[in-house]
């Protein structure tokens, strides 16, 4: 969340920020209203406090002074319930106030406002089957089976399909363990507080499969790995903290009904390596951070020689955590474009706020730390690209030669 006196002291520029990722600037002003209730509440309960103190202390216990410390503990039996509400209707509002987006993010409403980075490689666009055609000639992908089983965009993968799955997870894995990322694989049912801290809620609760009171599933690794530190202050040294998560991940994809409903390209399970890095508030050193996570992964699609492109996501096309966000659209045949495989995002410390993580500065002075979060691959939706770019024109498919020693076989070949 942002931090209260950016609301306070510069009211309009939050409520700028607000209106540029497509919110109703109106969100500011109940912020505001909620503050101000609040802060005149406490200084009402801590004066009381206080008065209750000084008669409790009171030397001489007179018949007025008894009568006053009854009166003062009605008064807080009424005034402490209503400063808990108020508290809750402040975090509430606030929690509805998106992060701001960075100058560098072009302002728009979607995605035909994002502004081409970079490319690399050279789309083939002589290929013509598409990853469904070659999924079921080669025998590897199987959606029948799969919706029957596990209901709309359910799918199977099988034979050299589940193992070329496995290994394209396993080699970004093992790549940014290289890199010097801790690996971890985290829970995947997390608890309210996690989603609310890391973002997701409130805007992605629809997306959000519920399985208990206030469990969840979540959509990306990066929830767990940065609840993981909640409640904690470090000391400068320790930073950053960069961690590589391997997990599944479960959306339901109500806000893309209709979007992509066959094939591999948005479903609702799927298996994500994610990068998260918790680093000192200086945003020089978060934007070097930023660069650095975006390098990992254009290294792993050159390295498995995907062509992509680059793409500076819009204020509004991006989370509604994000300050600045790099997506990677990687070429895809049978679409005859590019789609999205990768995201990039530094959050600055609109997470870290929510989940109270700290660390203290050289000069003893605790502040919030600044987070970033990069999906290093995603599988299946990784495999469309792989497979439609090294089919052959006698229906095999070859295996980028990084993945070969992951998968035991150089090809694909139709049963």
């Amino acid at each position: 969340m942002l931090n209260i006196n950016l609301i306070r002291e510069n009211p309009e520029v939050v409520e700028e920020g607000v209106r540029k990722k497509g919110y109703d600037a109106g969100l500011v002003d109940k912020v505001l209203e909620a503050d101000m209730a609040r802060r005149e509440l406490i200084v009402k309960v801590d004066d009381s406090r206080k008065e209750r103190n000084e008669v409790a202390g009171a030397e001489q216990r007179t018949k007025d002074i008894e009568q006053r410390g009854r009166e003062i503990k009605e008064e807080l039996k009424t005034l402490e319930p209503q400063l808990k509400e108020l508290e809750e209707q402040f975090e509430n509002a606030l929690g509805q106030i998106p992060n701001l987006p960075s100058d560098k993010a072009p302002t728009g409403a979607g995605e035909e406002d994002n502004k081409e980075v970079s490319v690399w490689g050279e789309p083939d666009k002589t290929k013509s089957k598409d990853h469904l055609e070659i999924g079921k000639t080669l025998g590897i992908i199987d959606f029948e089976r799969g919706v029957k089983v596990g209901g709309f965009r359910g799918y199977y993968l099988k034979n050299e399909g589940a193992r070329l799955h496995w290994a394209v997870l396993q080699f970004a894995f093992d790549h940014l363990i290289q890199k010097g990322f801790s690996p971890v694989v985290p829970p995947v049912i997390n608890r309210r507080f996690a989603l609310l801290g890391g973002g997701q809620f409130p805007w992605g609760e629809e997306d959000t499969y519920k399985v208990g009171e206030e469990d969840f599933l979540v959509g990306t690794a990066e929830i767990p790995l940065m609840a993981m530190h909640s409640d904690e202050t470090f000391d400068l040294k320790d930073l950053p903290k960069k961690y590589v998560g391997m997990s599944a991940c479960f959306r339901t994809e109500i806000g893309s009904y209709g979007k992509d409903t066959k094939g591999l390209y948005r479903v609702h399970e799927f298996y994500k390596v994610e990068q998260v890095i918790l680093c000192e508030a200086d945003e020089q050193e978060s934007l070097g951070f930023f660069e650095d996570l975006q390098d990992n992964s254009e290294d792993i699609l050159q390295k498995l020689s995907l062509p992509y492109q680059v793409v500076i996501l819009s204020s509004q096309d991006m989370g509604k955590k994000a300050a600045l966000t790099y997506d990677i659209e990687t070429w895809m045949p049978g679409r005859g474009s590019y789609g999205e495989t990768h995201s990039n995002s530094i959050v600055l410390d609109f997470q870290t706020r929510r989940l109270k993580i700290k660390y203290r500065g050289k000069d003893g002075q605790v502040k919030f730390c600044h987070a970033l979060n990069n999906t290093a691959i995603a599988s299946p939706r990784i495999l469309i690209a792989i497979l439609e770019n090294f089919q052959q024109e006698d229906g095999s498919v070859k295996i980028p030669e990084v993945l070969q020693k992951y998968t035991g076989f150089s090809e694909i070949r139709p049963k």
